[in-house]
């Protein structure tokens, strides 16, 4: 049931690539609450999901663009502010690759190049993005923008390598442009730490189902859902959320914040 928090309003989604992609359900749930917007990711991942049927049960336009190419970036803008007819009062940046882990490299023999890659692709294209909408003023007074990370960022993890340094710089990039944003149109950025996710980037991390398990026994209330992250995602979309800014927003039912649990105690005594 939709409650019209997003009546109006119009957007980009970044990031959407199939069912299981947490910028999918966002695009449900937004479409749901009434907003209007464009679905846009790199071409060689269009080509490798399922973001038409999306575009076509949200009414949306696909526009493909690699969010690495200022080029790409403002055409994205221009052409959605067109289609969409007014600029825009919601982003979401939903996007990270490193082909480091991808290819399996330990953290001690990372291929350089690749690790300015899994930066450039991870972390500055969400400059990149508000740095274009700020020079093409595309951005509506009180406006959200989102970007999603994880707690790799402040803390260690195996196998996350390079990722985690990409999603240190994502949230400070937040923080230094959400005080830039704020000053000048009252923009507010913000980031949201997910609880690992089974979608078909995180899925492709080496142990993934050990540690989205431990995830959930550590959390008071379990792992958040894809679907709980969307509704999130959309409350800071919303007008119930305008003096939230340069924030990294813990969803991760209370795993940051937990120390132990009951039922990590109880494994480990077996």
């Amino acid at each position: 049931m939709g409650y019209n928090l997003l009546a109006g309003k119009r957007g980009i989604i970044f990031g959407a690539l199939d069912e299981n992609s947490i910028a999918w359900k966002v695009a449900l749930k937004a479409r749901e609450e009434g907003a209007s917007f464009t679905l846009t990711n790199a071409p060689v991942a269009l080509r490798m999901g399922k973001i038409n049927e999306l575009a076509e049960q949200c009414d949306a336009k696909v526009i493909p663009a690699d969010a690495t190419s200022l080029e790409d970036l403002e055409n994205l803008f221009k052409e959605s502010t067109e289609l969409l007819e007014g600029n825009l009062d919601f982003v979401l940046h939903s996007i990270g690759m490193s082909p480091n882990v991808r290819k399996g490299r330990e953290y001690g023999n990372l291929n350089y190049d690749w690790f300015l890659k899994t930066l450039d692709i991870s972390g500055l294209s969400f400059h990149k993005v508000m740095q274009v909408a700020e020079k093409l003023d595309v951005m509506n007074e009180w406006g959200s923008i989102v970007a999603l990370t994880y707690i790799a960022a402040q803390r260690t993890f195996p196998d996350y390598g390079d990722m985690a340094q990409a999603k240190s710089v994502l949230e400070s990039i937040a923080r230094s442009y959400g005080a830039r944003f704020a000053r000048l149109k009252k923009v507010r950025v913000n980031t949201i730490s997910q609880s690992p996710t089974k979608t078909t980037a995180g899925t492709g991390i080496s142990g993934f189902d050990v540690f989205y398990d431990y995830a959930d026994k550590m959390s008071p209330l379990g792992n958040a859902s894809a679907e709980d992250c969307a509704n999130y995602i959309v409350s800071l979309f919303s007008d119930f959320t305008r003096m939230v800014t340069m924030q990294n927003l813990m969803h991760d039912g209370g795993f940051s914040a937990s120390g132990i649990s009951e039922d990590i105690i109880e494994a480990l005594s077996k």
